[in-house]
């Protein structure tokens, strides 16, 4: 416990920083989730081959890997580079960039689903009055698609909270868990931090799923 009480601040700012990073991948992430979702049942098919090839590549491919690519791949082999002043900033953005990558392909996939509830015959309605594929899926099919997916798309967020523990393999190493384990190096393995860690994510997870889970319910569609 004496570790815990001195370690906490450190501790504290780390997971805050998860969940800065946690906030941001995810406005980025349903941007891009939404626009590969209507990729991927659009009527034009070099973009329904693209959605679906960036989907079945980026989801299969472990996220250490991808965060790695980030960071060996794009920055130090191509030069991305974000900022050289501000230390970590560019391995934070380098993390935003391959977890966003990496959950969008996920958020399209529930999207997806979510898009195969609405009847056909509302796109076919659509077509009939002359609404472009653009206009019906952004004025009929989401709105639909997102209120039947809701209990998915928190499960992908909670995926993603979960997920930034790994963020180190972008270089950025001033999280959660990168401060657990230099404290483990300085203190040895400590129960107390491991629990208060653990009781700190479950506070911040649970709302979530019941959340997500009363507004999927409340907002459900009736078919």
């Amino acid at each position: 416990m004496d570790e815990l009480i001195q370690y906490g601040p450190d501790l504290a700012v780390g997971f805050l920083n998860n969940v800065k990073l946690s906030l941001i991948i995810a406005v980025f992430s349903l941007i891009v989730g939404t626009i590969l979702a209507a990729m991927r049942v659009s009527p034009t098919p070099v973009l329904r081959a693209a959605g679906t090839a960036y989907v079945n590549l980026v989801r299969n491919t472990p996220l250490t890997l991808v965060l790695a690519f980030c960071y060996l791949g794009l920055s130090d082999t191509l030069g991305l580079i974000f900022s050289t002043e501000v230390p970590l900033t560019n391995s934070f953005w380098l993390a935003v960039l391959g977890m966003s990558a990496y959950t969008a392909a996920f958020v399209c996939e529930a999207l997806r689903s979510g898009i195969n509830t609405v009847p056909i015959g509302q796109a076919e309605a659509a077509r009939a009055i002359g609404l472009t594929f653009s206009q019906s899926i952004r004025l009929i099919i989401f709105p639909q698609a997102f209120r039947a997916v809701i209990a998915p798309l928190g499960s992908v967020l909670i995926a993603l909270i979960k997920n930034t523990t790994v963020v180190a393999a972008a270089g950025y190493t001033v999280d959660v868990a990168a401060t657990m384990r230099e404290t483990f190096d300085t203190t040895g393995v400590s129960i107390p931090i491991f629990l208060g860690i653990v009781v700190a994510f479950l506070v911040l997870i649970l709302p979530i799923g019941w959340y997500t889970g009363w507004l999927a319910r409340r907002l459900a569609v009736a078919r």
